[in-house]
């Protein structure tokens, strides 16, 4: 699951496995292929086997079985210090005692390049950053912003063909996390290198990749565009993982032309896109994103559903409206500011209302994630 065909892929996993104990795989049966100049995110929770899957790329950490390819070469046994890649750690690990023009130094030096073409592609390597002026400076000196940007620096001074980078932005405040995120997409675009980057926070995946890969127990369950991710779960993991979800819990009564009736657990019935369903008596979870809701009107068709308002919370720009469904499920709306009516209050009976097009009858959770 996860792979796609390229010709011209720049990194290329197959069949790779890993264990530490010989009993518990954190990366089962990998095949994924990473092309030339893409942002490809690993996204996941804790254990899914994302970072594993980083360190082996790396050359940190060996398969346990299957192999690693970059462009045609089989880098399993490869040393890291050989296979040209850049590595962006969340810690920064840079070195205290070298200022940051040193730290920069560094890596072009152990590449034994003259001191002419070493001060020239440092100096464009903190332009790239807009650090010129703290060349001098040492690393205490800096905020965790500016060594942030000196750690990717110095991953892309020496001109890698790939830069791996580890929750890189984890120990970075909410609005200069979303700055650097966007920091980082722009070096991309300019730079065109191929960037594999991994996180368990899916808004920054969603805001920065070309592909998402979702991890659950070592394995890719889906690798597509944010968009499709969203939009199109392949499974209930994925609907769950990725943004805000409302599970519906219930059983496939008919199938047919790609679309199910459904009833639901509290007795109601739901029509739903059959995304991955087994058939008629089968199990599913329906997945309905908040805004995908709305509350309705009086009388009409389709997905229609009465509700009681538990809660309204109001975000600025939007409001979260908490239900309860008939039945019992907890179900959230999420709309505009502009929508909300004034006069609605805690306790009041509403109608939520939903497209079959935008409910999705997926397969049955089996765990929560």
């Amino acid at each position: 699951m996860g792979q796609q065909d390229g010709g011209s892929a720049h990194v290329t996993f197959r069949k790779v496995q890993k264990t530490y104990d010989g009993e518990h795989l954190i990366v089962r049966d990998l095949n994924l292929d990473i092309q030339r100049g893409e942002f490809l995110t690993l996204l996941g929770p804790s254990g899914s086997g994302k970072t594993t899957c980083l360190m082996m790329l790396a050359g940190f950490e060996t398969p346990t079985a299957g192999e690693i390819c970059l462009g045609d070469r089989v880098i399993n046994k490869l040393p890291p210090h050989k296979r040209n890649i850049g590595m962006v750690f969340q810690n920064y690990a840079l070195f205290p005692h070298m200022t940051v023009a040193e730290n920069l130094r560094f890596p072009l030096a152990v590449r034994k390049l003259p001191a002419a073409e070493i001060d020239a592609k440092v100096k464009n390597a903190l332009a790239m950053v807009r650090l010129e002026k703290f060349a001098g400076r040492y690393p205490q000196q800096l905020s965790g912003g500016q060594q942030q940007r000196i750690a990717l620096a110095r991953a892309l001074v020496f001109g890698p063909e790939l830069v791996l980078m580890d929750e890189p932005l984890g120990a970075l405040d909410k609005q200069l996390r979303e700055h650097m995120q966007l920091e980082i997409k722009h070096i991309h675009e300019n730079l065109g290198i191929t960037i594999v980057f991994v996180t368990h926070d899916q808004g920054e995946a969603l805001t920065m990749s070309d592909r998402i890969a979702v991890f659950n127990h070592g394995v890719i369950q889906q690798i597509d565009s944010a968009e499709a991710l969203y939009e199109r779960p392949v499974n209930s993991f994925v609907a769950s993982f990725i943004g805000e979800n409302n599970a519906l819990n219930g059983t496939v009564e008919s199938l047919a032309d790609g679309c199910c009736q459904v009833r639901l657990d509290c007795g109601a019935r739901i029509e739903a896109v059959a995304r991955n369903v087994s058939g008629v008596g089968a199990r599913t979870m329906v997945s309905v994103r908040p805004e995908r809701a709305f509350l309705a009107d009086g009388e009409g068709g389709g997905n229609r559903f009465s509700a009681g308002v538990k809660e309204i919370i109001y975000l600025g720009d939007h409001v979260r409206v908490r239900l309860d469904l008939v039945g019992g499920h907890d179900f959230t709306v999420k709309m505009p500011i502009s929508q909300l009516d004034r006069q609605l209050r805690s306790g009041d009976q509403v109608v939520v209302a939903m497209a079959a097009e935008h409910a999705c009858a997926l397969d049955p959770v089996v765990d929560a994630h």
